[in-house]
């Protein structure tokens, strides 16, 4: 088995696909006005509006109210994406640049939706391990 993607429903897709295109700096590739998707070398996300739901997820799946899940993106330099986002970010920003205490340096954010977002970076040499091998 492999994991393959994630992905986020929301009632305002064209905002979610700026966002992420901002924050990523890849693009996303919009299939239809209702599904996009972000792909980076070792995983998706998929952006889809409410519409998608038509197997009547509706009574499952609610936009906009993820309380569980982080979405994580692995980056170079988390204080150097911290420079670049942080005017964007406002009051969206949850926790600025932080070595954790599992050795990686994270910076935490909401999107638009208030999905959290994670960017983080390895940065002890057994974090570094971990991730590497």
């Amino acid at each position: 088995m492999k994991f393959d993607s994630i992905r986020v429903i929301t009632n305002d897709l064209p905002r979610l696909v700026q966002f992420y295109e901002q924050i990523s700096g890849l693009p996303v590739r919009q299939y239809t006005e209702d599904f996009a998707e972000l792909q980076t070398p070792t995983a998706t996300l998929g952006i889809g509006s409410t519409r998608t739901l038509q197997f009547g997820g509706q009574h499952v799946v609610r936009a906009a109210h993820n309380h569980s899940a982080i979405l994580e993106f692995r980056v170079a330099d988390v204080d150097a994406d911290y420079q670049r986002l942080a005017p964007m970010l406002g009051e969206a920003l949850v926790q600025a640049p932080t070595t954790m205490p599992w050795g990686n340096r994270s910076l935490l954010f909401l999107d638009p939706d208030g999905n959290l977002v994670n960017f983080f970076a390895p940065v002890t040499p057994e974090a570094r391990q971990r991730y590497d091998g």
